[in-house]
């Protein structure tokens, strides 16, 4: 498996293993790499090639992550005429109402981390959710939608160097209190969110192809 990463998207080709050629090729449109790398360790045991692509669908504002990531998937694939998937992250904070919900990377962007704890400064309910949805639209076709959760805490000061975004203030279930950015990505991944969500769509495509 090769992995390259350029302009705003990432290429995946799903392999036929007995005849040893591409079968069909997807593109995952995001700019972030920290999702790449995290894509590539949850697909590593299919055979799988990834190159580089230049796509990008509009993300629109709205209340579910489903629904931004319909919306993207299906302005991608019809501006590339091409099958894309995207990925789209709520961070759902039970104290705070769901807040930042659907717009976390906003709020990662403007607050951050610290503006987070802040907020739950003196605060007993640390209950939170990360929820992630995978679209993916052929060009004309009907977008399908594929949802993965996790479960956790706010921790109470940023622990870790791995991950990226909240990672270093979210402690899933299971986690042995160990917060994302704590773990490896293969570690994160029996927890993750995201691993969830594509396992699901992987689960789906490939009994399409």
């Amino acid at each position: 498996m090769r992995l390259k990463i350029s302009g705003q998207g990432v290429i995946i080709s799903f392999l036929n293993d007995s005849e040893n050629k591409v079968s069909t090729t997807l593109f995952f449109a995001t700019g972030n790499s920290n999702k790449v790398e995290e894509v590539r360790e949850i697909l590593s045991d299919y055979y799988i090639r990834i190159e580089s692509a230049d796509v990008k669908g509009i993300e629109i504002q709205a209340d579910t992550v489903e629904e931004i990531a319909r919306a993207s998937a299906k302005t991608a694939a019809l501006k590339e005429g091409k099958p894309i998937f995207v990925e789209d992250t709520g961070f759902f904070i039970e104290a705070l109402k769901g807040f930042p919900g659907p717009y976390a990377s906003y709020v990662d962007r403007t607050i951050g981390r610290k503006g987070v704890l802040r907020l739950l400064d003196r605060v007993g309910n640390r209950k939170a959710e990360f929820k992630s949805a995978i679209a993916f639209c052929m060009p004309n076709k009907e977008t399908v939608c594929f949802t993965g959760s996790v479960s956790g805490r706010i921790s109470f000061e940023e622990r870790g160097t791995f991950g990226f975004g909240f990672d270093p203030i979210f402690e899933p279930d299971g986690g042995g209190k160990k917060t994302f950015a704590e773990m490896t990505i293969k570690e994160k991944n029996y927890f993750s969110h995201r691993a969830r969500a594509v396992g699901k769509f992987v689960d789906w495509y490939l009994k399409q192809i």
